[in-house]
């Protein structure tokens, strides 16, 4: 008997030695002329985007099985510099930034990967992944030969590399090719500056095969010779290789980088939604023309926190990203099949060897409903104030190391006159007070900066309440963007000096809760506190339909914006993040303190506009 159980368990031993193995095995991926290569037989990648940040570390093996069910071979994802370095030097690769996990669970699943770890990512993320901290870098510009920019850029790819780059398929990973810089022809042509990025990502140890990707006008700019040319947004087959043919020879393989199922949303606006038969045949040419693919979004999730970017150019408004970020993806916000997924899913079906059937898909995940519940604590944020910063003008979030949130603005002003107040580039809203009384609200979005008044007589206390509503993530004007008031106050073209700031970050929720003081000052935003308690746990949705404008917290997790004028109307909380028993629950909640009741529904209201 001793025998035999030494026997079979040497068997074992020997079989989880094999697959481990197998897991682990060196692969080649290459180019030939017309195809990828991968163990030098032709392989046509069908990938699809997910951002590790947007889901949670519990559900992401769930998402990867979802994109095994819809046919999908690869995984993309970007890296986010601001996540894993948020302020200087202090690196974090822990919990849901573990991106080596999330690599290696791909592979577990069967997935390859698609790695984009470039410093910028755009990806409607705060400062395009940038990290806040590098405007207070003495003469820095990002995305340049400036050699304070490069210090910074080596260190930080350097640091995702110590994690990744043994994860490469040379090297028995799985992943399969490393993108270098982001849609760098939207921004500028340096073949100089592309060629250093190359040589850090090398130096890195991305030592496999690497690409640039562009949209198809900025190639040109975008493309460094070596290096894989990939396309984004056109799906034209034609037109794919014959804008990729220039750059390289004549010959394929080609690359749709990103490949656009639907759009991402933002405050104001309606929901964006496509019909998947506008898709369907685009995908099934692209597909049948040998071309390789990577969907963005296959699932967005959720950009929690306050990570949400902005778009702004000369010719469209100051535009900042919701929470929700569905972007009406195969898969929803809470990584349930769509009617999308299914059509695309028979579309790729159509392209594997007759002999491979797609795993089932899985069944929607419980979604519960939570009956209405009163948060029992509220907080006024004027009565928990820090000492505060004393200065002569205003300054701003990066002068006092303040990455995200709010911040408070204080002066002494005096009354008995009419006028106009004027804040001289604010980022990015406003609420204004006099005296505890709420007089006016500034909103970068609409282009407003100045607000006209009738003081009453006497000493005046002057409050602003700026909220950063998220850095810009695309075109020149990354290049501006720091956050709070960023220039001076003024009224009727006299500026007002002498300014008391306080931060209002909000990255310790229960913190702020302890200490509140017993100041009677009952004016301005408010902080509830609350408990509710689940018999069961599943997915569900906070519907904020009767609050104005604030943040969410569930058992510590942010979870994200909501603000009344819409399209988002509820807040999506994952099953993974809520449990048996009681659960805690915060809100910052900016525009109106008699709020207080709560309840959760089992679909989310994503395309509901407010005035």
């Amino acid at each position: 008997m001793n025998t035999l159980k030494k026997y079979i368990f040497l068997l074992v031993v020997l079989c989880i030695s094999a697959s481990v193995y197998a897991q682990n095995a060196q692969h080649s991926f290459k180019l030939s002329d017309n195809n990828f290569l991968l163990d030098d037989k032709p392989f046509q990648i069908i990938s699809g985007e997910i951002h590790y940040p947007r889901v949670p570390k519990e559900a992401w093996r769930d998402r990867m099985k979802m994109a095994k069910a819809m046919g999908l071979n690869t995984i993309g994802t970007y890296v986010f510099w601001n996540l894993h370095e948020p302020q200087k030097g202090k690196f974090d690769f822990s919990g849901n930034n573990d991106i080596a996990a999330f690599v290696k669970i791909a592979q577990e699943e069967g997935l390859w990967v698609i790695l984009r770890p470039s410093p910028y990512v755009c990806a409607e993320w705060e400062f395009g992944g940038y990290p806040y901290w590098l405007q207070n870098e003495k003469s820095l510009v990002v995305r340049s030969k400036q050699q304070e920019y490069l210090n910074e850029y080596k260190k930080y790819i350097n640091a995702v590399g110590k994690q990744l780059a043994q994860l490469q398929v040379n090297h028995g990973g799985n992943i399969l090719m490393v993108q270098v810089e982001n849609e760098y022809g939207s921004f500028a042509a340096d073949k100089e500056y592309l060629a250093i990025n190359r040589k850090m990502f090398i130096e890195a140890g991305f030592d496999g095969l690497l690409y640039t990707c562009d949209p198809e006008v900025d190639i040109v700019g975008g493309h460094l010779n070596g290096l894989l040319p990939a396309i984004n947004g056109q799906d034209n087959p034609d037109r794919v290789k014959a804008a990729i043919n220039k750059y390289h020879n004549g010959v394929g393989p080609y690359f749709i980088a990103e490949w656009y199922p639907a759009w991402f949303d933002w405050w104001g606006t309606p929901h964006h939604t496509v019909p998947a038969e506008q898709y369907t045949g685009k995908l099934d040419s692209v597909l049948k023309a040998g071309i390789s693919i990577n969907m963005y979004m296959f699932h967005g999730g959720t950009t929690r926190g306050f990570m949400n970017g902005a778009n702004y150019k000369d010719t469209s408004p100051y535009e900042p990203q919701i929470s929700s970020y569905d972007y009406d993806a195969p898969l929803n916000e809470a990584g349930n099949a769509t009617e999308k997924f299914k059509q695309f899913r028979a579309v790729i079906q159509k392209h594997l060897p007759k002999d491979v059937k797609l795993p089932a898909i899985p069944a929607a995940k419980l979604a519960i409903s939570i009956k209405p519940f009163q948060l029992d604590k509220k907080y006024y944020v004027f009565n928990n104030l820090t000492t505060g910063v004393e200065n002569a003008k205003p300054l701003t979030f990066e002068d006092l190391k303040q990455d995200y949130g709010y911040m408070l603005y204080r002066t002494q002003i005096t009354g008995g006159k009419k006028g106009s107040l004027k804040i001289n580039k604010l980022r990015d809203y406003a609420i204004i007070f006099i005296n505890g009384k709420q007089v006016g609200i500034l909103d970068r979005r609409l282009n407003q900066d100045s607000l006209s008044l009738d003081l009453p007589s006497g000493k005046l206390q002057l409050d602003i309440f700026v909220e950063n509503m998220g850095r810009i993530n695309f075109g020149k004007y990354l290049l501006e963007n720091k956050k709070g008031i960023t220039e001076n106050v003024s009224f009727n073209g006299a500026v007002i000096e002498n300014w008391k700031m306080f931060s209002l970050p909000f990255s310790n929720v229960e913190g702020f809760a302890k200490k509140q003081s017993t100041n009677t000052s009952n004016f301005g935003p408010t902080f509830s506190t609350g408990s509710f308690k689940l018999s069961k746990t599943g997915d569900t949705y906070l519907d904020m339909q009767n609050w104005g404008k604030g943040v969410v917290w569930i058992n510590g997790h942010n979870l994200g914006k909501y603000w009344s004028i819409g399209p988002q109307q509820t807040i999506y909380v994952p099953k993974e993040w809520l449990k048996t028993g009681d659960n805690s629950i915060q809100v910052l909640e900016l525009l109106n303190d008699k709020a207080a009741t709560i309840t959760a529904i089992e679909t989310p209201i994503l395309n509901s506009l407010k005035k």
